[in-house]
């Protein structure tokens, strides 16, 4: 009797283990590692883990099943720089006064499901107030669906900086910020800003190189650290095993960054064909975001929307940024994928996609950069940016082919992430 009790309960489990593998029947798959496509693929996922990918279709005798036949698959998507906790209006001055933490965490949690329902399941937040460490937490917790995130807490900048948090206010409000408000004037200012980052709960850091469009200050791209404060920077970070991002318009503080050892470089607005080849000779990456670059250069001509000393930069900058990613591209500049939403509306992010085929690098180096190369620049090369055997199962489909319309990538229609599925 004992055994024919145990017998059952392990035939009982066994139907349990069974059921919990779902099988995902794919048209087409997209293989980001060889740049191949392939139809008609199953997919195995059990629990939040890809344990096979098989030829032709296989249909279950028991589990769950997701027919993808009409659809093309591939990994999710990894955008490399957002602004989790805000989404930039009109408004966007006067509610940095009047918002309270609460307020701005509310409004991240419609962000992060809005991102991550647009195919985007894991992103690289490049600073905010540090409620991004918090949306983070939540996110990994279950507390609120939204895509994988690594932040930067709050972005580091020297005094008057485009990162400056006092940059617009009245002399009443200006006070003097410094290393823990993310404000460095000095080696050891540097150092210690990264520290606390690490303290807060930072996964990286992001660095205010030079001027910046939205900043409430002259010079858009001016250089705004010393070389010996980006190398504190950098050399910290990376004895807390985090690497740096620099947001930078201007070729000076660019080359300084670059020297100085930042991973990636934001924007790289006016980049000169020497910072290009110092790029490539220290393996720096440039992160585009010639999606915002067009969006302010548009809402710069909306009367109002930006405060006055905004404009002229917005213009100047916005044309810029598609044609020295081009230029770049050419060149063999390492590309990561990345938008700057927050700056835009989130959920808009496919866009980029469109931008950086019209300017000349091939829809599947597009897809490629927005997977396996910014799951290897996060470590994460052998859990994210692949549909292969033992990676997390963040799967994501669209309805058509993305190589002959790279619109498509705007039209996420089936999300899973970590085995979850979100939207289909």
């Amino acid at each position: 009797m004992k055994k024919t009790i145990l017998l059952f309960i392990a035939f009982i489990f066994m139907q349990n283990s069974i059921a919990q593998t779902t099988y995902i029947l794919c048209g087409k798959l997209i293989d980001t590692k060889s740049g191949n496509i392939s139809a008609k693929k199953t997919i195995l996922v059990k629990e939040n883990k890809i344990i096979d990918v098989k030829d032709g279709y296989i249909m279950p005798k028991s589990g769950n099943l997701i027919d993808l036949r009409d659809k093309v698959v591939m990994p999710g998507l990894i955008d490399f720089h957002v602004h989790i906790e805000q989404e930039f209006t009109a408004r966007t001055r006067i509610e940095s006064y009047i918002l309270n933490e609460a307020d701005v965490a509310f409004n991240s949690v419609g962000f992060a499901k809005t991102t991550l329902l647009n195919g985007f399941t894991t992103v690289r937040d490049l600073g905010g107030t540090g409620v991004n460490i918090s949306v983070r937490n939540a996110i990994n917790n279950g507390k609120i669906p939204g895509p994988r995130v690594f932040t930067a807490g709050k972005s580091l900048a020297t005094t008057g900086g485009h990162a400056d948090p006092t940059n617009g206010s009245s002399r009443r409000l200006i006070g003097n910020p410094g290393p823990k408000e993310g404000v460095v004037n000095s080696v050891e200012d540097a150092k210690k800003a990264v520290r606390q980052r690490y303290k807060n709960g930072a996964d990286c850091i992001k660095i205010t190189a030079t001027g910046g469009v939205l900043s409430v200050a002259k010079s858009g791209d001016n250089p705004q650290f010393t070389v010996e404060e980006i190398k504190a920077i950098c050399d910290t970070a990376k004895d807390y095993g985090m690497h740096v991002a620099a947001h930078a318009h201007g070729d000076e503080g660019m080359q300084r960054a670059i020297i100085g050892g930042v991973k990636t470089i934001e924007h790289g607005t006016y980049m000169s064909d020497e910072t290009m080849e110092l790029m490539k000779k220290h393996d720096a990456y440039l992160v585009p975001t010639i999606t915002a670059g067009k969006e302010v250069e548009e809402k710069a001509k909306i009367e109002g929307f930006y405060p006055d000393i905004v404009v002229p930069k917005a213009l100047a900058v916005g044309p810029q940024i598609q044609g020295t990613f081009a230029k770049a591209y050419k060149k063999g500049v390492g590309i990561a994928f990345g938008t700057d939403a927050g700056v835009f509306a989130h959920g808009n992010n496919g866009k980029e996609f469109g931008f950086m085929v019209e300017a000349g690098m091939p829809a599947i180096e597009t897809i490629q950069s927005a997977t396996i190369t910014n799951a290897k620049l996060l470590n994460m090369q052998n859990e994210i940016g692949q549909i292969e055997k033992g990676f997390f199962a963040d799967i994501i489909a669209v309805n058509d082919d993305p190589i002959k319309d790279i619109s498509t990538m705007e039209n996420v229609v089936f999300v899973m992430k970590n085995g979850v599925v979100y939207k289909k």
